[in-house]
């Protein structure tokens, strides 16, 4: 049967097969309106997915952050829209949102995701920017002092997924690692001219690598012989440093290595810093601050921060202990076991 049809429609792609392995041909979990059963099939295994995100520790964010109708707040890192989605059911009616995210591939479809939810412009703005500049983008919007900011610092589940963002060692892709690829450089170019001093300071100090020296050793001694150009190419190098080892410490030791190179590529701890720095002033007196966490580095500049700022008089309490997700949440959504929320109330 020919794919044109009277009137000039094309029929959709035919689905390749029960368990297709490109990530663009998942088109039943990108499209779950159409393939809700599909979707919750994906949900039921534990996993995300395609094109998706799951956000972590819902319920818990909205107990800190409290949100409530006529308020105003900031989700700081948009991603997919999980958290703004619950928050804006509180804001309405009278409240707004102001959304940011560095990632020009994705922030316009949470945006979408968002609208078709029926959140306009009223209600809901999304920028374009990172969030070290949160009190710049609140001046320009003339949002003034907010009743509460949200951090979620994960890479969304739609950048892990789609290789051809190079976020991840499960599947072949260019070794990028940029949220925003239109900025900066790829890792690539990163792995290529890096020393083999820096390389391994930058294993030791993004992602906490304990054969950070081999690694880099490694890594030196295979682009003279051929350049990593790919997810696999850094694959390959760390699967043979780490030799015969249990699947479960490559798992970990590849997720490390790729975590410190984005934490560089992305310059990850410096806005970080730069947002801790300037959310103070970005709250109401008595506005609630939420950040969550996925690794030692993030979570030791929250924790040092909000002390600080505690010690100063900026907050007049924070979180004497981290929250972490429910065992229940983590049977559901593996990528939740990293996360630590941490809280604070502005003085």
């Amino acid at each position: 049967m020919s794919e044109e049809k009277a009137g000039g429609f094309r029929r959709r792609p035919r689905y390749p097969g029960r368990n297709p392995r490109r990530f663009e041909e998942k088109y039943k979990e990108r499209d779950p309106e159409r393939y809700p059963e599909t979707v919750e099939k994906v949900k039921a295994s534990g996993k995300t997915p395609a094109g998706t995100h799951r956000p972590i520790m819902v319920e818990e964010v909205l107990r800190v952050l409290d949100p409530r109708s006529g308020e105003t707040g900031v989700d700081a890192t948009l991603g997919w829209g999980g958290h703004a989605e619950e928050i804006l059911k509180r804001l309405v009616p009278g409240g707004r949102l102001l959304g940011l995210d560095v990632d020009p591939l994705e922030r316009p479809r949470a945006e979408a995701r968002l609208r078709k939810l029926g959140f306009g412009d009223g209600t809901l703005l999304v920028r374009g920017r990172n969030f070290a500049g949160i009190r710049k983008a609140l001046e320009e919007e003339e949002f003034g002092p907010v009743d509460f900011v949200l951090a979620d610092l994960g890479v969304s589940s739609m950048q892990l997924d789609d290789p051809a963002r190079g976020f991840s060692s499960k599947q072949e892709g260019p070794l990028d690692l940029r949220l925003n690829p239109g900025r900066g450089q790829p890792a690539s170019r990163l792995v290529a001219g890096a020393s083999e001093q820096k390389l391994a300071r930058l294993l030791q100090e993004n992602s906490d690598e304990p054969r950070a020296i081999e690694i880099a050793r490694a890594v030196v001694a295979r682009r003279a012989v051929k350049a990593i150009e790919t997810t696999t190419d850094l694959s390959a190098v760390v699967s043979g440093v780490l030799g015969e080892a249990e699947p479960g410490v490559v798992k970990d030791t590849l997720a490390r290595v790729f975590q410190a190179l984005r934490v560089e590529v992305n310059d990850e701890f410096s806005a970080l810093e730069s947002f801790l720095r300037d959310v103070p002033a970005c709250l109401k007196p008595g506005g609630r601050l939420a950040v969550l966490t996925f690794h030692s580095g993030e979570d030791r500049r929250v924790k040092k921060s909000l002390q600080v700022g505690l010690r100063a008089g900026l907050y007049r309490e924070i979180a004497r202990r981290v929250v972490m997700a429910s065992e229940e949440e983590v049977r559901g959504n593996p990528r939740s076991a990293p996360a630590k929320l941490r809280w604070a109330i502005r003085a």
